[in-house]
């Protein structure tokens, strides 16, 4: 006997409280039904039920076994449900977020294209430079740069994330050119405030023994301010250095407006990742959903400078 259809039995049945109703929704008679059940009963080795004349009643195990029944049926019904005319169909909801800077350039603009490629999927899109709970709030992913804390979540690196010292040349030429990252405490070095995530400083791979090791420095100045943006636009008007993503200044360093420092102390690249609450089972539009990232992320043009 297919054993779907008597898990599909059993919760009819369990969730009913009836043999006769569960029998009538499927349009069996009872008998047939109440066969299912022993036979599955039987197999497992357990008794799932307790039947009288009057009223059906869930042992110990039946609870237990209804839940995961339930939680397979549905898996079947959506792995059913997500094909459709030979392609992946996805449905429902989309909560999402991202930094407010990577968010804007990078996130924002694949939204409406993903929504393009799955039509029934509806998209919720935060940008903020703090870090989101994503269970508590109600998120199903978030891409995050750089490095990622300990935590429950589960993530994916989708590309590489570099970061560089930068300041304008017309900076440079009023205050000097730093040659090791311990002279930075010379110069005015735009910073992220300390609520801001970026909470280590600025990573640098400084020689040591023969190798090298990754130092984290805070220099500090006259200026803080807790949003990407505001640091970019500061650096740009000639403020002082900055350490930021090369998807943030490449355009201008291409442009000429910014100029790279400290580039043979460059830390290696962290991560971007896309990060989800751990699940077993990972709804499909999240699943599409990272694997669009991914997918245009990989891309050899993606990070080109235009």
């Amino acid at each position: 006997m297919d054993k779907l259809k008597q898990m599909e039995s059993f919760v009819s049945v369990a969730t009913r409280g009836s043999l006769t109703a569960a029998a009538n929704a499927e349009g069996v008679a009872p008998a047939i039904m109440g066969r299912r059940l022993d036979a599955l009963e039987e197999r497992l080795g357990v008794k799932l039920l307790m039947r009288t004349t009057r009223r059906i009643t869930l042992t110990h195990e039946g609870s237990a076994f209804l839940e995961d029944c339930q939680r397979v049926l549905a898996d079947v019904a959506n792995a059913e449900a997500s094909v459709s005319a030979g392609g992946v169909k996805a449905s429902g909801h989309l909560r999402i977020t991202a930094p407010a800077g990577f968010g804007r350039r990078h996130v924002a603009p694949l939204v409406p294209r993903f929504r393009a490629q799955h039509a029934e999927v509806t998209i919720s899109l935060n940008l903020s430079d703090r870090v989101v709970d994503l269970a508590g709030e109600g998120y199903d992913c978030a891409v995050r740069v750089g490095d990622l804390p300990d935590s429950s979540l589960v993530s994916v690196r989708l590309a590489d994330n570099r970061r560089l010292c930068v300041a304008t040349p017309d900076y440079l030429q009023r205050h000097g050119t730093p040659q090791h990252p311990s002279e930075l405490s010379r110069f005015d070095c735009l910073t992220l405030s300390s609520d801001a995530s970026q909470t280590r400083g600025w990573a640098f791979r400084l020689p040591k023994d023969g190798g090298f090791e990754l130092v984290h420095l805070k220099p500090g100045g006259p200026l803080d301010c807790s949003d990407g943006q505001v640091l970019h636009d500061w650096c740009l008007a000639g403020y002082g250095v900055a350490w930021r993503s090369t998807w943030e200044v490449e355009t201008e360093i291409a442009q000429g407006r910014l100029v790279t420092l400290l580039d043979e102390f460059a830390a290696p690249p962290n991560g971007i990742y896309a990060v989800f609450p751990q699940r077993k089972h990972l709804p499909l539009r999240v699943r599409l959903w990272i694997d669009f990232l991914k997918h245009n992320y990989g891309q050899p043009d993606y990070w080109k400078v235009s």
